[in-house]
Order: C-alpha cells, then sequence, then structure tokens
C-alpha cells in the first residue's frame, strides 16, 4: 500500500509542507511517484518518519536527525523503547499531580483553606515550562532540580528595584557588580548552556505568568542589560571610535532588549528548516542586520573593528548568544556567502 503526501499528511497529524521540507533535506525520500508525479510513501516511509518525529520530540535538530539515522548501527527497537521510557516518566508524573489534586480537593471539601494561589502558580509554571523544554532538557536546569536556587532570586530583585527607586546610573560600579552577580547565578542556573539560556529567555519574554512568578520586569531587565553593557563598552572603547561607542551605547539602553526574542526565533527557523535561503530566514537576516547596524552604526570599517573587539576581547562572548553557526546562516541569508 502506497500513500500519497497529502494522506500520509492527514494520518501522521504533520502538514504537507513539512513532508516536503523533509523531502528537499534528504530526511524522507518517498519511495515512489504516481503517474501524474506525486509523492508515494510506503510501510519502510513511515517507519523512518516515525524515527524522525521520534527523534525531533526528544528535542534533537533536523540537521542532526539525518546524520543519526545514517549511522548502521541505528536500532529502531531501541529508538521505541526511549519512547517508552518516557511515557512512562510523563505517566508517573501525572500519578503524582493526581494524587496532590485529590488531596487538595479533599481539604476543600473538608472546609480547610490551603494555599490555592502556590498550587495554581505552580501548576502554571510547570505548563509554561512543558512549552519550552523537553523532559530531559528539565532535568538539565539547576532552578528546577536544586531546592536552593529559587532562593537566590528574591534578594537579587530587590536589589535591583532598591538601585532602580533609589535612581543609581547602570553606569555605577556598584550596579555593574550586581549585573555580574545576575547574570553569573543565570548561566549557573542554566547549567551555562546557551541553548538553555536563550530558550529560557524567550519563555521570560513571552510568558507574562512566568515573569509575574519571578517578580522581574522589563525595565529591570533593561537596567540589568545597560549596566553589563556598561563594562563591554569599556572594552569595545579599545577598538572603536568614540563616536561609535555612543551609539553603541545608545542602542544598549533603547533596544537592547530586543536581542535574545530574536535570536530565539532565529534558532527556530533553523531547526524548522535550516536553509538560508528559505523566505523566513531572508526576512530575520534583514531584522538581525538592521539590529546590527543600529547597535554599530555605518561608519568605514565599523563591522571589521567590532568584530576584532570581539576576537581579542574573550570577555566579551561571556554569556553572548550569538554562534557562529548562527551568524554562518544569518550571513547566507542576507547574501554575503
Amino acid at each position: 500500500m502506497m500513500l500519497k503526501v497529502g494522506e500520509l499528511a492527514r494520518r501522521s497529524g504533520l502538514t504537507v509542507r513539512t513532508l516536503h521540507h523533509y523531502d528537499s533535506i534528504g530526511l524522507l525520500k518517498p519511495s515512489g511517484r504516481s503517474d501524474a508525479g506525486y509523492r508515494l510513501y510506503n510501510r519502510d516511509d513511515v517507519a523512518r518518519l516515525h524515527q524522525v518525529q521520534a527523534l525531533r520530540r526528544f528535542g534533537m535538530a533536523l540537521a542532526d536527525i539525518g546524520h543519526f539515522l545514517a549511522k548502521p548501527d541505528t536500532s529502531l527497537p531501541d529508538l521505541i523503547a526511549r519512547q517508552i521510557d518516557a511515557l512512562d516518566q510523563q505517566i508517573t508524573e501525572a500519578a503524582k499531580l493526581r494524587e496532590q489534586l485529590t488531596v487538595l480537593r479533599g481539604q476543600l471539601l473538608a472546609g480547610e483553606e490551603p494555599e490555592l494561589a502556590t498550587w495554581l502558580t505552580t501548576l502554571e509554571q510547570m505548563t509554561v515550562y512543558d512549552k519550552y523544554f523537553t523532559k530531559e532538557e528539565l532535568a538539565q536546569l539547576p532552578i528546577l532540580t536544586d531546592p536552593t536556587a529559587r532562593d537566590e532570586w528574591p534578594p537579587l530583585v530587590e536589589a535591583v528595584r532598591q538601585n532602580m527607586e533609589a535612581g543609581v546610573p547602570p553606569s555605577d560600579p556598584s550596579v555593574q557588580q550586581l549585573a555580574e552577580q545576575w547574570m553569573a547565578t543565570f548561566r549557573r542556573h542554566t547549567s551555562n548552556n546557551v541553548d538553555l539560556m536563550q530558550r529560557v529567555s524567550n519563555m521570560w519574554s513571552r510568558e507574562e505568568a512566568y515573569r509575574k512568578e519571578g517578580g522581574v520586569t522589563f525595565e529591570m531587565r533593561n537596567y540589568i542589560a545597560a549596566a553589563g553593557g556598561e563594562k563591554k563598552l569599556a572594552l569595545y572603547a579599545k577598538y572603536l571610535l568614540p563616536e561609535e561607542i555612543a551609539t553603541m551605547r545608545k542602542h544598549v539602553y533603547a533596544r537592547s532588549h530586543e536581542w535574545p526574542a530574536l535570536i530565539g526565533e532565529i534558532r527556530e527557523q533553523m531547526s524548522a528548516n535550516p536553509s538560508p535561503h528559505a523566505p523566513e530566514a531572508r526576512a530575520l537576516a534583514l531584522r538581525w542586520f538592521e539590529l546590527f547596524t543600529d547597535m554599530v552604526g555605518n561608519a568605514p570599517g565599523v563591522r571589521q573593528r567590532f568584530r576584532q573587539a570581539l576576537d581579542s576581547e574573550p570577555e566579551l562572548k561571556e554569556g553572548r548568544l550569538m554562534s557562529d553557526e548562527l551568524l554562518d546562516f544569518l550571513r547566507k541569508a542576507h547574501g554575503e556567502a
């Protein structure tokens, strides 16, 4: 039995566009074609699609799945066993949650007053995290697995709030030291994993409930970014002209908050479609280069001086969300390569 692409899309829950993309990147080639040229998939194709989707659920990027499946020792039974283990873990977690809710319901029926807001916040947080991380990745986040991690944030948030209310500028050494502590804590709580850092940042930007739970406002994050930016500006000043530093300082205070969300979108696009020639990739590249130009300006040689600073000052790369792979993708999408 052979399935046309539309039928396979309907029965698998995917889109025809996704199957076409898998074909274009060599991840899932149909075994046949109809007389009219339509893609036709057989049982082996569907089995491979199962493997692709299973690996996607485990958080593997499309670019890596093809290499993984090409290995001669790749075992479909082992992969299904991993799926079963993941489902068993979900069942166990669901059972624990059901038990908790049963206790809560019993307390309410008995006329007791449990801390309902705490329960709801916890449940909401679980849902929020599940949107951005796999179960395996959640296990790598110390902010969730380390009982003491959450206790580190309230004093930091309060210190930032007090400095802001007192009108202490981000250029003040004490605020810069506070920003260093803030970023060091953030890196530690995300296992120094740039990808996890990016997704936590995306979650914070998009999920109001997560921001409220932590008490961190957009103004606070901009304040910390500006404080960290001042220290880095001093390093860039060794290589850039004074007027270029002035442009960068204006950007740090006005638009630095736009970078994490944009980088997150670029990473998501690279995962969904690694081709830099896709229309979506080109649109993101235009946005990135506009933001980069706003940061450094258009003076002759400014980009070369900026890159020289990055190459010469290791501290400028600490906690940096941009990777060489991402930059290469953007330059190709923008037509530079």
